[in-house]
């Protein structure tokens, strides 16, 4: 047996010891170092602590000016990230842009807005329990998804908006040996609004390497009356062409919810069409309802995490799935929609990472 490494620590095997070095990054403690956190004299709350002095809570956010990009860790070394807690003020959580490099890439293996990559992509609080990610009362954001890296990993946030951004947060990771056969985490974020008609839209495409895909989260726009999600979900693997190895069933089911993620007639009857669920693998945390005024566009975000049951590839990935809804005819005909949707592809390969679609522009981006 390989000798335990402290990656990948869970119930049944947390009490197996490790020489794995615990340490954090934070802004009480920029670089991580033992024994150096809490040492701030002159940190943003340096006047609220003026009684207190040094080790209290001098420090406990930082400040991006709009257009600012800073680094939020930079440790060298072999090892993994293994939880980052985060919650932001002022600004836009889709105009927070979350970059992570691995290894000295110049190219980032994880960039997304802020509050997609945490499961919350309406700039509207969702709580979410599942085992990846936890989104918790008031917008604190939780990330346990495991991030080897063996050279280097590199964390920026770079503020679009045209508000200064308020940032709590904190990187617990682990130095020690990775082993030869882990790979890489990556998120890749996208957005199409509206998506033209009779086109699929694409959670991800263009990946090179071996892996295997982890997870889609995916914030839903409606811009029609009726359902919405009849349309399947695609993963196209290792040189698959026009069709796919894995072909879903419907939207909600691959969501794992079913019929229209409704709990039936009666309670349709009552009003409480659509039912939000949050559990370890998957969940509809978010259902925003139309008020027939100026909220009025039905609006849903969903996760779907790949843990016990990763799609592996060797080589190349693509996934699509369908936006598809029903004419109002009586011949039951699908109706192809042009509904703002926005996604995030989760996975882990091994490098180099190619490159991403480009970002959009903030006005793009932003949640109209």
């Amino acid at each position: 047996m390989a000798e335990f490494n402290g990656l990948g620590l869970h119930l049944g095997n947390i009490s197996r010891l490790s020489r794995a070095r615990t340490r954090s990054i934070s802004p009480e403690n920029f670089t991580g170092e033992k024994g150096r956190g809490g040492m701030s004299t002159d940190g943003p709350a340096a006047n609220a602590a003026r009684d207190l002095g040094q080790g209290w809570k001098v420090s406990p956010y930082i400040i991006l000016q709009p257009g600012e990009t800073c680094d939020l860790a930079n440790i060298e070394g072999q090892g993994a990230i293994q939880q980052i807690w985060m919650t932001l003020a002022g600004g836009k959580w889709r105009h927070a842009i979350l970059r992570a490099y691995w290894d000295d890439q110049e190219q980032p293996s994880i960039e997304c807005p802020t509050g997609d990559f945490f499961a919350n992509g309406w700039e509207s609080f969702a709580q979410v329990t599942s085992l990846p990610v936890c989104v918790n009362p008031g917008r604190a954001f939780n990330c346990y998804w495991e991030m080897p890296f063996r050279k280097r990993a590199r964390f920026t946030m770079t503020n679009l908006s045209a508000e200064r951004l308020v940032v709590y947060y904190q990187i617990n990771y682990t130095l020690t040996e990775v082993p030869e056969d882990v790979a890489y985490f990556h998120a890749q974020f996208r957005r199409t609004n509206p998506l033209p008609y009779k086109e699929v839209y694409t959670i991800l495409d263009g990946v090179r390497g071996r892996g295997q895909y982890v997870g889609t989260y995916m914030a839903w726009g409606v811009n029609n009356t009726g359902w919405w999600g009849e349309g399947e979900i695609k993963f196209f693997l290792d040189g698959d062409g026009e069709f796919p190895t894995i072909c879903g069933t419907g939207t909600e089911d691959y969501f794992c919810g079913a019929y229209d993620f409704d709990i039936g007639v009666v309670e349709r009857a009552r009003g409480h069409a659509y039912t939000e669920f949050t559990t370890p693998y998957a969940g509809l945390p978010q259902v925003i309802r139309p008020d027939g005024i100026y909220a009025s566009q039905q609006r849903f975000g969903m996760y779907r995490w790949h843990i016990p049951d990763p799609v592996r590839f060797e080589d190349d990935l693509r996934v699509t799935i369908q936006a598809l809804g029903w004419r109002t005819d009586k011949d039951r005909r699908y109706l192809p929609l042009q509904d703002d949707i926005a996604s995030v592809a989760y996975w882990y390969q091994t490098l180099p990472t190619a490159p991403f679609p480009t970002l959009p522009d903030k006005d793009y981006l932003e949640v109209i």
